[in-house]
């Protein structure tokens, strides 16, 4: 059994996987990671490896004390990976976007594939059917888009998502959900529109955070996985191990 640590900006999951099936998955905030691998570990007596991905903030201290309850790998961004990186700053380049197109290649091979990771930033990373990963786009998140609104107006309130009831808002509430929606949507669809003018037969994943609430709303061929991040870095933990 493999544990699979990621590490986000706003939130930590953990997930045990029983060769490429997830037997349970936990958000967890950070502080309490130590804690709550321990008793993964106790419930779950035959996980032989880890490995851990982070974008976020680890300290140097609950890293070591991790690297002590079992073998870990830490992804980075020169680890082996199943596909050629196309990438100017490759050592810039997030290790949460190099495991969602491991899982893109090992789920989808032999396709042009567009991931939208839709969670703090809204993320998108393109991999064409000859396995070279291209890159793609970054961009706020709808939690970002909501906040920058209190944040650099003096008068505007900070919301919480909701989908617009209607396009034309006609109070300063509704207004703001639907810039903030509607305008993530568009940009979607956009962004979507414009590859599938260069690759007619794109693949298109949707994954984190925000998935389940934007799917239902975008109307466009795409397949939902909130788990296809944490599917690729169980992949690359095999796939560095062995």
């Amino acid at each position: 059994m493999n544990l699979i640590i990621d590490i986000g900006n706003t939130t930590t999951k953990l997930a045990v996987f029983q060769r490429d099936k997830i037997l349970i998955t936990k958000v967890i905030p950070v502080a309490s990671l130590v804690l709550e691998v321990d008793n993964l570990l106790k419930e779950f007596t035959e996980i032989t490896q880890g490995l851990i991905s982070s974008v976020g903030f680890l300290p140097a201290d609950v890293l070591k004390t991790l690297e002590n309850r079992l073998p870990l790998t830490i992804l980075k961004s020169d680890s082996k990976l199943p596909y050629k990186v196309c990438y100017e700053t490759s050592e810039t380049l997030g290790v949460d976007r190099l495991a969602l197109m491991a899982a893109a290649v090992t789920q989808h091979p032999g396709k042009n594939v567009l991931v939208i990771d839709a969670g703090s930033c809204i993320t998108y990373d393109f991999i064409n059917a000859q396995q070279n990963y291209l890159g793609g786009a970054i961009a706020p998140g709808i939690q970002i888009r909501y906040k920058s609104l209190g944040d650099f107006t003096s008068k505007l309130p900070t919301l919480e998502k909701k989908v617009p009831e209607n396009f034309i808002g006609n109070s300063t509430h509704a207004c703001i959900h639907s810039g903030v929606i509607n305008g993530v949507l568009y940009e979607i669809r956009g962004v979507v529109s414009t590859y599938q003018n260069k690759y007619p037969d794109l693949t298109i994943i949707l994954t984190g955070g925000d998935a389940d609430f934007l799917c239902k709303q975008l109307k466009i061929s795409i397949f939902a996985n909130s788990d296809f991040l944490l599917e690729g870095l169980n992949f690359l933990l095999e796939f560095n191990s062995n």
